[in-house]
């Protein structure tokens, strides 16, 4: 699974796939990948420097 951000609103979910439209703002938004992939973003999970 995989952290995704919201562009348009900031909304975050955990899904394989991004949406093609966002559950919170219902725009056909762009998606990032925030999730942590090194470990000196500090944990598991969103990567904090990202959000």
């Amino acid at each position: 699974m995989v952290d995704w951000k919201c562009k348009e609103c900031g909304y975050t979910m955990k899904a394989d796939l991004p949406p093609e439209k966002c559950p919170s703002c219902k725009k056909k938004c762009e998606f990032v990948d925030v999730s942590c992939y090194i470990p000196d973003c500090g944990k598991t999970g969103q990567d904090p420097r990202l959000a």
